[in-house]
């Protein structure tokens, strides 16, 4: 099922983590539509900007996945409404702080937040939208946490 032009269900709910520990990442119809939304309003207009594959490192997550990794319990990965996006050695050379300035500069969104910078660049950005949308612009931030991975551990 496809989500926008370049994005597949399948992509914003795979988890190597969900696999490992049996646990089902399967979402609901509106999760789903949550999605399809995130989908046209964040991933689809960075696609189409760059040109290139958009390698998502955390999409949706169940209830269960997500408490098996230690996620927040309000996070809007549990609701459709948050992607991951890491674009880290990407043979295109773009980096995630040019992702990162895009979505600042050019889309709306909830909450972009430039995750554990890594020298002149940025482990992976995190964004997420709720909809409908009332024209606020929140605030973003960087969280500069030193990890050994992604804590989806995909």
């Amino acid at each position: 099922m496809n989500l926008s032009k370049n994005l597949t269900l399948f992509e914003m709910i795979r988890s190597d983590m969900a696999k490992r520990k049996g646990v089902s990442n399967q979402p609901t119809p509106e999760h789903i539509e949550n999605m399809k939304v995130l989908a046209e309003k964040i991933f689809q207009p960075i696609r189409e900007h760059f040109g290139v594959p958009i390698y998502i490192s955390s999409g949706y997550r169940s209830a269960a996945l997500n408490k098996k990794i230690g996620g927040s319990r309000t996070s809007q990965h549990l609701t459709g409404e948050a992607i991951d996006i890491d674009l880290s050695g990407h043979p295109s050379n773009i980096t995630n702080k040019e992702v990162f300035n895009f979505v600042k500069d050019n889309l709306n969104f909830d909450q972009l937040i430039a995750e554990y910078k890594e020298g002149n660049d940025l482990g992976w950005v995190h964004v997420s939208y709720k909809h409908p949308f009332f024209g606020i612009r929140p605030t973003f931030g960087s969280c500069t946490r030193k990890t050994e991975g992604h804590p989806s551990s995909r």
